[in-house]
Parts: C-alpha cells; structure tokens; sequence
C-alpha cells in the first residue's frame, strides 16, 4: 500500500521540525512576514499492556508537567470529541488519571456514535473535530455518505485504547478557526480552505473554496492563495495565513504526504503589534509509504524528541538507521495486528516477494490461500456473493515468487490457525487458488504448502478440513500432481483444477453450491508441430567457403549458430497501434529471462526481427549477450547510457523499463527526452506516487505511452510482448497468444491478465491486445486511455475492461460510452465487491484497490456500468459465459470472422528449466555432502544453522558436523575445542610462525602470510599428528608389546613419532601434554591407545629423558581413542579418518589462529622488510679447482 496513515501526534512532529526548514515549492513561496512558526509542543503517553503502566513522567517534556493540558486518543479515530474521548483545560495530573481511566479499556465503535448524538462543547464554541475530506478531484460528495460510511466501517469494531497525544490547551474565540486540508490527485493538489473551521464546520465540499496546483502548471502566486482561499478572512490575517499555507503546501510535497487535514486551525490575532500566529489543533495525515527511501531520514528526524528537549531521549532498542526512529504505521482502529498478521508482516519486509494476511474472523470456516493480488480478491469476491461472507475467516495473498521456505511459512501459520480450537460440526474449507502465473514455478511453491499441510496432517483430519486447489502457471502440471498425491497419502480430501477450469469455479464446488450455469470450458492443450522453415531474415549463409569474408567484414563458418538480422528504418503506425510486428524496444536493466521470453515469443509468432533491440544497463561496462533465437542463437548488445543506444538504434520506439523503485524515477525522465521513444512500460512496484504523476504528466506533454508502474506490462497477440507479459511458453501456446484474437481488454491486475488471456481463447477467438495499467493510485495510463485506442483499431471487435474498488477511472469509461466515444460493445466487472461484507477496513492487494466514498466501491461502478449500457455479469463467474455469447453474437452478425488456426512453431525448452523441471538430468561435476545453503537457511551436515546456536554445540560440535558428518559427544566436541587451543601457538621461532612474519614484514597480506606459514607444515613440523597416530595404532593392534615397539623402531633406524621433546623432559614435564593426559582420563570412556602410548614413554625416557610424549604424540593418541570409542564411528571409519589427514587438520586449524596472530602483530608494529644477517649464514663457494658440470653450447 501507498497512502497509509499515520498518528497525530508524528503528523504535528513533521509540521514542527519540517515548517520552517522544508525548501520552499517554488521561489515565490517564501513568508513574506515575520512569521512565528509554531512551538512543537506535542508528547505522546502510550499504554504497556503486560506492566499495564503509561509512559513515566520521566520520559515526558518538561511543560507537560506545567502547562493546561488537553488530552485524547491517537489511533485514526474519527470524531473523538463527540465522541467524549477528549480532556480539556486539565493539568497534568488530571490527565494522567482520565489517560488511565480510558488506558487498556476495549471501546466500541457503537458508544462512539451513541455519544455523536449528545455531545455539547461548551467552551467558547471550541471544537476539536472533523469531517474527514476525502473526495477525489471534482467529485461531488453524498451528504449522507459519512453516516453511513462510519456505521458500516466501525459499528461492530471493539477496540483498546493504547496510544494518547497530550497538547497544552489553547483558549480561543470560534471566530480564529479555520479549516485547512490538502488532497492529492491524478491531475495535481488541491488546498480546501474555510474561515468556518471546528465541529460545526459541515458539508466541506459544499462550502470550501478550493485552489488546484495543477502538476507541470506555474505555481500560483500570494495573491492568488489569498483572492481564492481567504475571501473571508480579516485582512490583517491573511498575509500570516498565506505564509503558513506556503510552508505548509511547501512540507506537503517535500515530505510526500497524500492527504493532510487541520480542523480546527487557529488564528490568534497579534498582541501588542505583533504578527497573528498560528497554531494546529486536531490533524489528520497520509505519507506515501512508498517514498521510505527518499524521506525515511526526513521523517524520523522529526520523531527524534532530543531536537525539542534534550533531556527527552527517544526510547530505542537499538540503533537506528537514521537519526530519529523511523516512521510507525499504525493499523486502523480495532485493527490490532494479532501475532500472526505480525509475522507475515515481518516475513513480508524480509523478502522481494509478497505475503500478506489479515485474519477477519478467526471462527470462520473458510479459509484462503490465493496466490496473486487480483486473484484473492477475486476469491473473496466469489465467496461473498454465494452469501458465505460471514464464513470467511481471512483474507491475503503470496505472489512475487516466493521460495518454498517462504511459502512454508505462510502456510504453515494458516493452517495453524484453521486448526485452532474445537472442531466445527460443519468442517472447515481451504481454497488453494490462483490465477496463471507468470514466471513462478508453481510446482516449487506448492512443495513449501505440502510440507505445512504434512506437518498438520492430524489436526487437518480431526477439524475436517477440506481442501480445494486451482492453479496454473510455469509446472503447474507437477505441481497440481503431487497436490492430488498429497491428497490420497494425508487422508484429507484435496480436490484439484487447473486453468481449464475458471479461477472462481472451485468456490461453489467448495461450498456446495449448485450453479444454474457453469463455466467450465474443454481443455486445449498445446500443440508441437515441426519448428518452421527458417526466417529469411537471417544472413548466416552455408554455402560461403569457410572462413570467407563477407561484405560487412564478418565471416561465415559450417554449423554457424549465430543468427543475425537486418533491420530497417521504423515504419509508422497509427497512434491507436502503438505495438505490431515490427515494433523494437530496448530493456532498461539485465533482465535476461524475460528478454528470452520476449524473444521466444516472436519466434513463435513467425516475426522477422527480435523485438529487443539491446539492453541498457548504467552500472557495467559495454558488452554483448547471446540469447536462443529458436534453435539458434542471436546477439544482444549491453548499452551504459540510453544517449548511445538510442543512436545506434534509429528504429526502436518502446522502452521495457525494470529498473527500481528508487532509480525508475530519473531513468523514465531521462528516457523522455528522446523524441523517437514512443511506449514505456514501467515494471517497477513501490513509484513513489508523486514521481509517478510527474512522469505521467511529462509523458502527456510528449504524447507518449506509459503503462504501469507496478505492471507486468501487456501484449499484442502475433506481435509485441512486454517484459514477463503473458507467462511461459506453454501458457502462451495454450492462450493462443501467438496469433491475434479479436477481443482488447484493459485490467489493473497483471495476473488476472493471464486468467483473461486463458479465459478469452476458451471462450472467443482469443485476444487482440491486453494491458495490465497497474495496480497504483496514479497509473501512466488508464482503462480509458487504452479503450478508446480500441474502439479506434478496426481489428478490435469486442472490449473488455477489468476494474477494481477504488479511483474513479471506470467513469471516465462510462462517461465515454455515454457520449458516444466507444461504441463498441464492451463486457466490463470490478471485482472487490466483497469490501462492503467487512466489518473494517481491508486494504486489498493493489494500492489503489481502497474506496474512499461510495461512489469508488465495486459495487456503485458495476450498477453505474451497468446503467450505461455495458455488458456487465452477475458476478466474476460467470463472466466466462457472458463473454461466449457476446462473441457468438458478434460472429454470427458477421462483425468477427474467426480465421483458420495455425500452428506455432515448437520452442526449445531452455536447459536450466528443463533441469528443474525435472525433464532431463545430468552427472554433478562436483559432490558434496556436508553443507547446502540453497534453502532458507544454512545447513550443516543436516543440521539448521539456526539450531547450532539453539543447542550451542560450539566449535568444536561445527567441527565434528562438517568433517565427521555427525554430531559428537560433549566430552569430544570439548576435547577438539581444547586441542585448537593447545596448538593455536608456539612462539615466534618455529618455522611456520617465522615464515608467517618474514611474509608480512616482506608486505604480503594476510592470505599470502598465512599460506607461507602453512606450506611449512610437514612431517618435520607439526604435521606429525597423522603419522604418529598410524605407528602408535598400528604397534598396538599388530600385538607388539611397548618395548617390542620400541626396538623394532630402533632396529628399523626409524623414529618414532610423537616421541621426543628438545627443551621439555621428565623432570621439566610439557604442561600441555599433562592437560591433554588429564582430560582424557577424566572424560574419555575408554583411553586403550593413550595409556600405550604412555608405557612407550617408560621405555624412551629410561634410555633418554628428553624422548617424552610429547604433545603431537599426546593428541594424535587420544584422538584415536575418540574416534575408535566415542560410539560414533565404526573401526573402519576411524581408520579412514586417520588415513585422510583429519589429525592434521586439527594442527592445521588450530596454528593458522597462531600465524595470523603473528600477521597482525607484525603489521600492528609497523615491522619492516626482514633481511637476514650474514654472519648467521655459512657462504661456502666452490673451488674453481673442483669438477664441474659445465653445459656445452
């Protein structure tokens, strides 16, 4: 969602800081006065519910404690002083009781409007109220819509008040009251201004008077704000007033709010010569939330209390990003999130995909899971019409291809909440739904929900859920097939459809509900004739001698794989067809996946040239990209800047643009200033909306297209293919999309266009043309725009517009019909008629898709529609057979005449798809079995990473999973963890360590160093823990008795390893060894190899008392003894481990710790290149005398 409210009390925090501070709009809004810019006197008194405590006087500015206070609820409730929900003229510790009277106690939205009936001020006529105004632009407003609007949003809601603004109280005369508010539009703002401000102030749209700033129009003067807006004001105010409304329009744009209302705004007059000043009492505001990354920083500068009191700190958890707590979205009254909205709220911001969830009544039995925005309020459209809307227990979607873990999550917490409480009688229902997806696999998303319905299997059985599926996609095949297998392995009744069968069709099926007519339409699956001869476009020639040299200096060769084509100047094309087939567009962005199914598309379509021209992407160098041009392939350049490619492609006039939310703004922008670009399509969700309608008005000016933001884009059937448009190919091969229909139809929803795409070629001869507008407030272009360029084309025969609650776009159509601009017949629905069934405020998938007056409800468009002589269905269901004999009716006027059907080309299934599809398989070059980090999250020989920390199985339990693959005893994970500390050093002097230090001094970094210190490592050092292992073990399992050993080594004139020390003996004993000996006879449950090796020991030190165990000797044994009795490995794996090297990985990985230890302290100590003096060293040249081996020439 865009437009989101937010408290009061952070509305007056943003006016405070930002009034004098914001820059000006434009160059003449500056004051012109001495204007006093008001005092940020506001605090905020929340209550704890688990201390059941407000906010401590200690966190609270200083004049609260002084001052008259007025006090009342901060949650988006409307009219809190009729309401009674209002302390005035109270000190503070009068406040702090009624604050605590009303804290934490649930309040019905019931005795809110009782009390609108009796409330009285008797104040000085004071009011702290307001109508809300929220018209659209030239909307004429019903009288009686507030009273039924507010009984119907908040008649059965209960809520607890938690959050209280506190003010200092401002006595004052009715007559310095005065309403201000600001509203945005399509067109431009609007500022509504009355001298009549307060609770009287009655029908605002009647009495305001109203100044537009049109977007791209000069920006009004002074005398203009004060001849339009202060007619009625004293003559001495307005000057003040005029200053505060510049500065107030001026933060109003800087700070992207979209709505911003005071009521009463007061107008004291000046004392003692002084200017008026202004104050603002009650507020009501809107942001963009889109705009985070533009005026985050901005936004919680303003919440940062330290700027206004130093001694008032903002409380944090932690540390912010910005200075000041970023901005907080309060739900709406009686909206509490409950811990599972929170959770997919949480999961949501963590992920480019979207998960949404709003629990409506946890008692219900229905419950949803939709994939795709459109598609879930088509669903609960269809349940609310069939009369279950009571039943209905949630509302949400997941779209924008979540990973299985994802979608586990989000299933998981569903069915957790289905199967909460007692069973019902009745059982329980869960739709599975969804349209046709673009590019998500379904198969894959479907594997996340299977996991949480096998993990619920038995509370599934025992609330007898009933599960019904419908989807389509990218595998839906595979993934509609382990649905049913699911079905018959979990005992729960799983029922499932695909897209032959209509989006909605399950919900009657799941509801037992017989239908008179149902819509059920013969599958057609997609056909694979022979690939087509090839296109004569292409240039590569066979019969040119290898290595021959053409005219364009290229050169052909036997089996050329490359294709390349010609191309020619563009052709014009009528303003009411901006795409055909020989319509070229570069990609903004690398986007290779969808650039290959644009190309694949083509191919398809038998066109003679790719329709993308080359990609422009700013941050990397020039390049060129291959992609599939049927069975061949083609090249794509890789522009940096559009300046270059724009040049270099003289025919290309439409733009596919992905890039960002935050960079899409300047590169549109900049697109537009090339007078041969003639389509954009702007893919990016999350524009903020006041850039979007910047764009779409510099678009206007250039009369030049834009579809989207938050778009999947359109597609011309036969020609043009925007971006992801349209999905797959076997979507597109089975919706006929490759070859042109006779139907154009418009949506917002980029999903439901495929479902229209499938629903067309089942029912008519296919599409002509769609477009997905987007689903923003602010769209670049709108179901108009598009239908009347429909109405235009004589290829088009029959319209189809898909709307939505919310905006009023779908009576610019009616008005069209009406006077006579579209003829055409036109078949039209707005789904969301299921809003009116909720008890509160939904908003659905779509920014947009939210009515602010009745008029922009799903309702009142379909029955104006209706009126106006559309063809309009009873409802989404059966908008399949109205659309049968629409078409029927139009082909047997001889208006359509269906065209013989051919057959598309075959396309190569890409390799990469096909393996995940599971259609072709190949050997792994690479095996590994100790770790994956593919999924959600880390695993460690099967092992979550998130459970090693859970179980704090140390280090050494992160050794023993990565090398051994298992998880060892406590006693073994310690004794690991104690032998990387024993071996992590040994002074300077030893060989690795002094390699180490002689690399660093020599200006290696630590990589090189460490390496230099660690090829040191070798029989002679350090690496002695693997060889004294296999002697001591092999001794001993051979049957030789200690002494026996001792004298075969010393006969066989061979060392024993792990035996002697230079500097430590018996009478000055290694205390490592003595650590080692001594944990292991405390811990290890058998220690057979250690005490062994400790007679070897008697034996050796009798003849020298320096041959000592030492401790490569001590923990090669003792690790023997851990693998051979630990009960983890069998003998055979224990020996292999001593065989690979898994002893001197200990050394290894324990000394490394040592030698960048060295590394560092040798950088730290600034040490210089290390030479070696030269009377250490014995230079000894040969006699010139002596034999030599000379080399002849």
């Amino acid at each position: 969602m865009s437009s989101k409210a937010i408290r009061e009390y952070d509305a007056k925090l943003l006016l405070a800081y930002w009034l004098e501070r914001a820059p000006s709009v434009d160059s003449s809004a500056k004051p012109i006065t001495n204007f006093a810019f008001p005092s940020p006197r506001v605090a905020q008194v929340s209550w704890d519910p688990e201390t059941n405590t407000i906010t401590p006087e200690t966190r609270l500015p200083s004049w609260v404690l002084s001052s008259k206070l007025v006090a009342k609820p901060d949650q988006l409730i409307k009219r809190r002083g009729k309401a009674g929900l209002l302390a005035l003229n109270k000190t503070w510790e009068e406040a702090k009781e009624w604050i605590t009277a009303h804290a934490g106690k649930p309040q019905k939205a019931s005795d809110i409007l009782r009390a609108l009936h009796v409330f009285v001020l008797a104040f000085h006529g004071f009011a702290w109220t307001r109508p809300r105004h929220t018209s659209s632009f030239a909307l004429k407003r019903d009288p009686d819509w507030w009273a039924v609007r507010v009984n119907r949003e908040v008649e059965s809601v209960t809520g607890t008040l938690s959050n209280f603004i506190v003010e200092p109280f401002l006595p004052h005369p009715s007559s310095a009251e005065y309403y201000v508010c600001i509203t945005s539009q399509r067109e431009g703002d609007t500022i509504l201004f009355t001298h009549e401000g307060g609770v009287d102030i009655g029908d605002v749209d009647a009495k305001a008077l109203k100044l537009e700033i049109l977007v791209g129009k000069p920006f009004p003067s002074r005398d203009k704000f004060a001849a339009t807006l202060l007619k009625h004001v004293p003559p001495e105010k307005q000057d003040t007033l005029v200053d505060f409304l510049l500065r107030l329009y001026s933060v109003y744009v800087d700070l992207h709010f979209a709505y911003l209302e005071i009521n009463p705004l007061v107008c004291l007059d000046g004392v003692n010569g002084s200017q008026p000043t202004i104050h603002y009492l009650d507020m009501a505001a809107k942001l963009d939330q889109t705009a985070d990354s533009i005026c985050g920083p901005k936004w919680a500068i303003a919440r940062d209390l330290s700027i206004y009191e130093s001694a008032v700190a903002t409380q944090s958890k932690g540390v912010s990003a910005d200075r000041g707590p970023p901005m907080v979205w309060p739900a709406p009254f009686g909206r509490d999130l409950t811990k599972e909205e929170a959770y997919i709220q949480k999961l949501d911001g963590s992920t480019g995909a979207s998960l949404k969830l709003t629990v409506l009544n946890p008692e219900g039995r229905i419950w949803t899971m939709v994939a795709g925005g459109g598609a879930s309020v088509v669903y609960s459209d269809a349940i609310a019409a069939h009369g279950f809307a009571h039943e209905l227990a949630n509302y949400g979607e997941y779209s924008g291809a979540p990973t299985e873990g994802q979608t586990y999550e989000y299933a998981k917490t569903i069915v957790d909440l289905i199967t909460r409480g007692p069973p019902n009688p009745e059982g329980k229902i869960l739709i599975i739904g969804g349209g046709i997806a673009n590019f998500t696999n379904v198969a894959a998303t479907f594997k996340g929900i299977i996991r949480a319905l096998q993990e619920y299997k038995t509370p599934l059985i025992s609330h007898q859920v009933r599960i019904y599926v419908r989807r389509g996609g990218p595998n839906y095949q595979e993934g509609l097939k382990a649905m049913r297998l699911l079905g018959e392995s979990l005992g729960v009744p799983i029922k499932v459809y695909g897209p032959e069968t209509h989006i909605t069709e399950i919900v009657p099926l799941a509801l037992g509900v017989k239908r008179e007519t149902t819509s059920t339409a013969p599958s057609v699956p997609p056909t694979s004739p022979p690939s087509p001869e090839p296109s004569k476009a292409a240039t590569a020639s066979d019969d040119t001698a290898v290595g021959a040299i053409q005219p364009d200096g290229g050169r052909s060769q036997p089996n050329d794989q490359i294709v390349r084509f010609e191309t020619s100047p563009n052709q014009s094309r009528p303003s009411y067809r901006p795409f055909d087939a020989t319509t070229r567009s570069f990609v903004y962005g690398l986007q290779p996946r969808a650039i290959q199914g644009m190309l694949d598309f083509d191919y398809s379509c038998g066109r003679q040239t790719p329709s993308v021209a080359a990609m422009i992407y700013p941050f990397g160098g020039h390049h060129i990209q291959k992609f599939y041009w049927g069975t061949k392939e083609t090249l794509l350049p890789v522009y940096t800047s559009v300046d270059e490619a724009v040049k270099k492609h003289p025919d290309v006039d439409v733009v596919v643009n992905f890039a960002s939310s935050r960079s899409v703004y300047s590169s549109t922008l900049e697109i537009l200033t090339y007078g041969q670009i003639k389509a954009i399509a702007i893919i990016a969700e999350g524009v903020p909306e006041r850039h979007a309608r910047e764009i779409l008005h510099v678009a206007n000016l250039k009369n030049v297209h834009i579809i989207g933001p938050a778009t999947v884009g359109g597609i011309k059937p036969g020609c043009f293919k925007i971006g992801n448009s349209g999905g797959m190919m076997d979507n597109i091969i089975a919706s006929k999309l490759y070859r042109p229909g006779s139907v154009g139809y418009v949506s917002k929803s980029g999903g439901m266009s495929n479902e229209l795409n499938n629903i067309l070629s089942l029912y008519t001869n296919g599409t002509y043309e769609g477009i997905a507008i987007g689903g923003d407030r602010y769209p670049g272009t709108t179901f108009i725009d598009h239908l009347l360029r429909y109405e235009e084309d004589p290829e088009c025969k029959l319209l189809v517009l898909l709307g939505e609650v919310g905006g009023i776009e779908e009576y610019r159509v009616i008005e069209a019909v009406k006077e006579g601009k579209i003829k055409k017949p036109i078949i039209a629905w707005a789904i969301g008629t299921c809003a009116k069934m909720f008890a509160t405020e939904v908003q659905f998938g779509h920014a947009g898709s939210l009515a602010n007056s009745d008029r922009e409800t799903a309702d009142a468009k379909n029955r104006a529609m209706r009126e106006a002589g559309f063809i309009v269905p009873e409802t989404f269901e059966d908008l399949p057979q109205v659309l049968k004999e629409t078409y029927d009716g139009l082909v047997g006027k001889g208006i359509i005449k269906p065209a013989a059907e051919r057959e598309p080309p075959v396309i190569p299934m890409d390799y990469k798809w096909a393996q995940e599809l599971g259609l072709i398989r190949k050997p792994a070059a690479f095996i590994s079995t100790i770790s994956d980090e593919r999924g959600q999250e880390l695993i460690y020989a099967g092992m979550r990473i998130s459970d090693v920390f859970k179980e704090d199985i140390g280090l050494g339990g992160v050794v023993s999973l990565l090398w051994f693959k298992r998880r060892l005893p406590l006693w073994a994970t310690k004794f690991v963890e104690m032998v990387l500390m024993l071996t992590a050093d040994h002074g300077p002097a030893v060989s690795g360590a002094m390699n180490t230090i002689v690399a660093t001094r020599a200006g290696k970094d630590l990589i090189s160093s460490l390496a230099s210190g660690l090829l040191t490592i070798g029989s002679r050092f350090g690496g002695a823990l693997d060889e004294a292992a296999a002697m001591f073990s092999g001794a001993r399992d051979t049957g030789l008795t200690p002494r026996e050993f001792v004298d075969q080594s010393r006969k066989a004139n061979k060392l024993i390893s792990g035996i002697g020390h230079k500097i430590k003996s018996v009478s000055n004993p290694d205390l490592r060894v003595q650590l080692v000996k001594e944990y292991v006879q405390k811990h290890f449950p058998s220690h057979s190899l250690l005490d062994y090796a400790l007679a070897v020991e008697k034996v050796t030190t009798s003849k020298k008392d320096t041959l000592i165990l030492n401790v490569d000797g001590c923990i090669a044994v003792c690790f023997v003894d851990l693998l051979r009795d630990s009960g983890a490995f069998n003998r055979e794996e224990a020996d292999e481990y001593i065989k690979i090297g898994a002893l001197n990985g200990l050394f290894v990985l324990g000394r490394s710790i040592g030698f960048i230890g060295h590394h560092l302290d040798q950088k730290r100590l600034r040490a210089p290149l290390y030479r070696h003096p030269a009377d250490d060293i014995f230079i000894n040249m040969a006699d010139v005398s002596q034999p030599r081996v000379l080399g002849r020439i």
